[in-house]
């Protein structure tokens, strides 16, 4: 077995950051912010076959859930959580968990990720079953709480995922599909929110980007079946049909959008009925 280097927990490049400036500790934080779409580039190979495989799942009528603790868990629920409004999907089909429940996402629970059942145990609480993909995330690649997820899952032949900033790691070794991304220490030693949690939701928006236009979410590089949660998505729908029917009236193109709901829906609308666009 290789030998598991904990990257993520070496010490920072940087030494004495309380008597830099602000503006050189702004400096060294974007120098080493740079380096991580690299690390993820690296990557990409392993992302790929994930998200081909959630792809088909998904196809098949499968869901998928992200699962982690702290900024990880997070991390996950954000992408998760704005799937439907962005793509139209139900809530459900991605899902977020994390470890110490809601009240972990805006607060720090303790000891939560150190338990090796809870993690299955919330994931049974969605029925969580063999035509679902389950990715755990956990930027050091050691957190239990996952790791037993994925464990319980590879028993129960559900196909896993994982994403890890340390190569090699623990969790790494219960996927089916790991990504590591390395991008090494932090500008602050440890303080896995930074590089590693930036790393992560690169990952993340690259996945579920992908599998929803996989989906047939999304049309040229339009978000047609968005949700119109606020003025400021009705109106770049109203644009959409303008640009994509020909309508020239903005009002004419926005009672349409409202009466159908989604710009897909009114561009099937309008070409079924054979509206003229003016």
């Amino acid at each position: 077995m290789n030998e598991f280097i904990k990257i993520t927990e070496q010490a920072s490049h940087y030494r004495n950051l309380e008597t830099m400036s602000v503006s050189e500790i702004l400096i060294h934080i974007n120098s080493e912010d740079k380096t991580v779409p690299l690390a993820v580039e690296k990557a990409i190979p392993q992302i790929e076959k994930l998200t081909a495989v959630i792809s088909d799942k998904m196809l098949s009528g499968g869901r998928l859930f992200y699962i982690g603790a702290g900024t990880s868990g997070r991390l996950g629920i954000v992408d998760a959580s704005e799937c439907p409004p962005t793509y139209g999907v139900p809530y459900g089909l991605v899902i977020g968990i994390i470890a110490g429940g809601e009240k972990a996402i805006t607060q720090a629970v303790e000891f939560a990720e150190d338990s090796h059942e809870e993690g299955w145990a919330d994931l049974q609480k969605h029925f969580v079953n063999d035509k679902d993909v389950v990715i755990g995330l956990a930027a050091s690649g050691t957190t239990p709480y996952v790791i037993g997820a994925l464990e319980q899952c590879r028993k129960k032949r559900i196909i896993t995922g994982s994403i890890a900033c340390n190569p090699n790691s623990p969790v790494s070794q219960c996927a089916d599909f790991p990504i590591e991304v390395v991008v090494g220490p932090e500008f602050v030693t440890g303080s896995t929110r930074m590089k590693s949690g930036t790393a992560q939701k690169l990952v993340l928006n690259m996945i579920s980007t992908t599998v929803m236009i996989q989906l047939g979410r999304v049309e040229d590089n339009k978000m047609v079946n968005m949700q119109l949660t606020n003025v400021k998505l009705v109106d770049r729908g109203v644009k959409m049909i303008m640009d994509r029917l020909g309508i020239k009236e903005y009002e004419k193109a926005k009672n349409l959008l409202l009466k159908y709901g989604t710009v897909k829906k009114t561009e099937d609308a309008v070409k079924l009925n054979g509206h003229a666009p003016n």
